[in-house]
């Protein structure tokens, strides 16, 4: 019996990783903001994210003769980076070739904030990434998702609670900004987009 052999991939020029935790007890969470926004850009596109591969569901596509990897860890948010090193390292593509879609509590619901590079900034997914990839280099849009209602607030319990009704319209337009920015980013538009959308 002959089996067909799979088709080796191309190459791929530009990662896009969104961040967020698989399963539907996480869906609509402040954490999987992330999720949101690669979803967002995926319906632009017309794709659906759902092969299985680098410990992720991913899809690619080609838009002004470049490919991208769509890239959703199913690795929860705290080990994002083991996706993350498994697809830069197949296509040996560097940190600066790779976007991180995430959320970030010290943004009011609705605004983005755009980076070149830095810290995790309190960010576990993101610190993931950095430690396993060994690099701060990655491009990252942060999707602001409120702070705590007061300190004492439990912060697992705030970033895994959903918006609420008031906040989602704010949130799907920062889906919205955050999927057109990273379009202009994987082409090399940095300065457009945080000049277009970044508060």
């Amino acid at each position: 019996m002959f089996f067909k052999k799979p088709k080796p991939s191309g190459p791929v020029d530009y990662v896009i990783v969104g961040l967020g935790n698989p399963g539907k007890k996480y869906e609509g969470t402040r954490h999987n903001a992330g999720f949101i926004a690669l979803e967002t850009f995926a319906e632009q596109q017309h794709l659906r994210i759902n092969r299985v591969r680098f410990k992720s569901l991913c899809a690619e596509v080609t838009i002004n003769g470049m490919r991208l990897l769509l890239l959703m860890p199913q690795t929860f948010m705290n080990n994002s980076g083991e996706a993350v090193r498994e697809a830069l390292s197949f296509y040996k593509l560097p940190p600066e070739k790779c976007l991180i879609v995430c959320d970030d509590i010290s943004l009011p619901v609705g605004t983005i904030r755009i980076r070149r590079k830095g810290s995790d900034g309190g960010q576990r997914g993101l610190r993931s990434i950095i430690t396993l990839c060994n690099s701060d280099q990655f491009p990252r849009i942060k999707i602001g998702v409120g702070q705590k209602p007061h300190p004492d607030y439990d912060l697992a319990a705030w970033v895994l609670s959903r918006f609420t009704k008031d906040e989602t319209p704010a949130l799907l337009q920062a889906a919205k900004n955050a999927a057109a920015a990273a379009l202009l980013m994987a082409d090399g538009n940095i300065d457009k987009a945080m000049n277009d959308f970044s508060r």
